[in-house]
C-alpha cells in the first residue's frame, strides 16, 4: 500500500518547489513470536518461553523499548503507522508511534498465540508518555522499576543511566553553576562577535584552571584562560564550548601550584565545597580570561579510574577518581561498592546538573584488580583510544591461505636473494623476526650492506578491510608482555622463502 503527501514549499531564491513524501506500507510483516498461530510460517526471533523472571511482571511477557530503532521498524508497517496530527511535535509523534506498536502487539498476540499467553511491556523513561499509556490500558513501566524487579541480576541496576530527574532527586537545590546558553543563543553570539568557539583543556595539575582554544585561522590560535568552577561551568577536557571574554582589566595569570581535587568522599561534605575558590598569582603575565557559558558538544566517553568508597556506612552513592586527572570526579549510584573497591573500573558520565558539585555517572564494567599487569594495560589502551580488539572475521577472510608459499607470478618481479647470508638482528628464541641485514664485499673493494623488511605490503589490497583496519590503528603498540598489531603478523623465519 502507497501513501504519499504532497506539498508546496517556497525557496529562498523565491522559486517554488513541490515537494512529495511517499510511505510504502505493508501488510505482511509478521510478529516474529514462536507462539503466533496467524502469521506467516518463518523463523521465530522471540521465543515461547520468555522466562525473564522479574517480581514485577510475574507473567510471560515481551519487552517493547521506548527507542526510534523500534519506531523506525515500525513505520512501515500499515496497521501500526500513524500520520502526524496538526500542532504536534516530533518527539510526541514518536512517543504516539511506540504506544500505537505496543497496543497492536499486545492485541494480536492475544488472539494468535496458544498456550499461556504472553503480554507486551512497554519500557520508557518519559513520564507524559507513561501517563498516556496507562491511560490506554497498556502495561509500561519505567526501566529502572523493570530492571530492579529483575531477579538473580542486581548488577544491572548500577549499569543504568541516570534521568534528569532522577539527577534531579540525588543533588541538592542550591545553585552552584550559571545555567547553559540554549545553541539558538551561542550560535547568534559567535556569528555577533560577543561569543567565542573552542576546545577546553583541562589543567592536569590543577583542577581549578583551563584554557580554552581558539582557531582563529590555520596559523593563530587564540588561549583563553579560565580560573575558577565556576568559570569553568561544567565543561569537561575536551568539550567544544562557547566563552564570554572578560574585560581587560579583568584578565589575570595562571596559578603556579598543584591543586587536586582530593576533598571528602562523603555526599553531603562534597557540596559543601566553595566552587569558586581561586588561590591569587604573584605573576605579572596576564592572559585573555573568560568564562564558559554554554557547551556546544561534549566529548564524554567512558573514563577508566578507581571508586572513592563513601565514609558513610550503608551508603550507595559513592564518588569515582578517574585515571586522568583532567576529568573531574564522578558521582555513582552503586550497591556494590565493598566489591569495587580496589578495582580499575570504568564509567559513563550521564550528565551535570548546575547544582551537583560534581557530573553523575553509571558504572559500566570491572577492568580487574588494580596493579594487576593485564588490568593495567587494559586501562593504557582503553585511556589513550588504542584500538586493541581482535581483529574480525572480515579482516581475516583477506589473509593468505597456510601453508603459504612463494609463487611463479611472484619470482617474476622480485630480486632472488636466497644465495646470500642473510641474518635476523632479534635475539635467539624470537618469534616475532621481520627484519635483517647481510653483508658482502663487491668486486671494486666497497662493502655493501643490506637491510631486509618483510613485505607487508604484498598481502594487502589497498581499500579492503584488512587495508582499513590497518589505516585505523595507524601503529603496531608494544607493552609489556603485549603486543598489538597494526595488521597481521608477517615475519622473516629461517630457511623459508619470504618475500621481501
Amino acid at each position: 500500500m502507497l501513501k504519499s503527501k504532497t506539498f508546496v514549499k517556497k525557496t529562498r531564491s523565491g522559486g517554488v518547489l513541490k515537494i512529495v513524501r511517499e510511505h510504502y506500507l505493508r501488510d505482511d510483516i509478521w510478529c516474529g513470536s514462536e507462539v503466533c498461530k496467524e502469521c506467516k510460517d518463518e523463523a521465530p526471533v522471540l521465543q515461547e518461553d520468555a522466562c525473564i523472571e522479574s517480581t514485577l511482571c510475574v507473567y510471560p511477557h515481551y519487552l517493547l523499548p521506548d527507542t526510534n530503532v523500534v519506531l523506525h521498524q515500525v513505520c512501515d508497517f500499515l496497521y501500526t503507522f500513524i500520520e502526524r496530527e496538526q500542532g504536534e511535535s516530533a518527539n510526541d509523534c514518536n512517543d504516539r508511534a511506540i504506544r500505537v506498536a505496543a497496543k497492536w502487539y499486545t492485541d494480536h498476540l492475544a488472539k494468535a498465540t496458544w498456550g499461556r499467553p504472553l503480554k507486551v511491556v512497554l519500557l520508557t523513561n518519559d513520564r507524559a508518555n507513561k501517563e498516556k499509556a496507562e491511560q490506554h490500558g497498556l502495561l509500561v513501566y519505567k526501566c529502572d522499576e523493570y530492571i530492579k524487579s529483575l531477579i538473580g541480576n542486581p548488577e544491572l541496576v548500577d549499569r543504568l543511566a541516570l534521568t534528569s530527574d532522577d539527577q534531579n532527586d540525588i543533588t541538592g537545590s542550591k545553585l552552584l553553576f550559571s545555567e547553559h546558553l540554549p545553541l539558538s543563543r551561542i550560535q547568534a553570539g559567535i556569528k555577533n562577535g560577543v561569543l567565542l568557539q573552542g576546545t577546553f583543556h583541562a589543567n592536569r595539575d590543577n583542577y581549578l584552571e583551563g584554557t580554552v582554544f581558539i582557531q582563529q585561522d590555520e596559523k593563530y590560535v587564540t588561549e583563553v584562560l579560565l580560573q575558577g568552577l565556576q568559570n569553568i561551568n561544567r565543561a569537561v577536557h575536551q568539550d567544544v564550548v562557547a566563552v564570554e571574554l572578560f574585560p581587560k582589566e579583568c584578565w589575570v595569570a595562571p596559578l603556579s601550584v598543584v591543586l587536586q581535587d582530593d576533598g571528602p568522599n562523603d555526599e553531603d561534605a562534597e557540596e559543601d565545597e566553595t566552587p569558586n575558590k581561586i588561590l591569587t598569582s604573584k605573576s605579572i603575565v596576564r592572559k585573555p580570561t573568560g568564562r564558559v557559558v554554554g557547551i556546544i558538544k561534549r566529548n564524554w566517553r567512558p573514563f577508566c579510574g578507581m571508586l572513592s568508597q563513601s565514609q558513610i556506612k550503608e551508603a550507595t552513592r559513592h564518588l569515582f577518581t578517574p585515571a586522568d586527572r583532567r576529568i573531574p570526579r564522578i558521582r555513582i549510584e552503586t550497591r556494590q561498592a565493598a566489591t569495587l573497591v580496589g578495582q580499575k573500573i570504568m564509567v559513563a558520565i550521564d550528565g551535570w546538573p548546575k547544582s551537583s558539585r560534581y557530573p553523575n555517572g553509571h558504572f559500566v564494567k570491572s577492568l580487574g584488580t588494580a596493579g594487576d599487569k593485564d588490568t593495567e594495560t587494559e586501562v593504557l589502551l582503553l585511556e589513550h583510544d588504542v584500538p586493541h580488539q581482535p581483529f574480525s572475521q572480515a579482516v581475516l577472510s583477506f589473509l593468505p591461505k597456510m601453508p603459504w608459499s612463494i609463487t611463479e607470478e611472484d619470482m617474476k618481479v622480485r630480486v632472488d636473494l636466497r644465495h646470500l647470508c642473510v641474518c635476523s638482528v632479534d635475539p635467539p628464541g624470537c618469534t616475532d623476526i621481520d627484519d635483517a641485514l647481510h653483508s658482502r664485499e663487491l668486486e671494486n673493494g666497497n662493502i655493501e650492506v643490506g637491510v631486509h623488511i618483510a613485505d607487508v605490503s604484498h598481502f594487502i589490497r589497498p581499500g579492503n578491510a584488512l587495508d582499513q583496519e590497518a589505516a585505523k590503528r595507524g601503529t603496531t603498540v608494544y607493552l609489556c608482555g603485549k603486543v598489538h598489531t597494526l595488521g597481521m603478523h608477517c615475519d622473516i623465519p629461517p630457511k623459508i622463502a619470504k618475500t621481501l
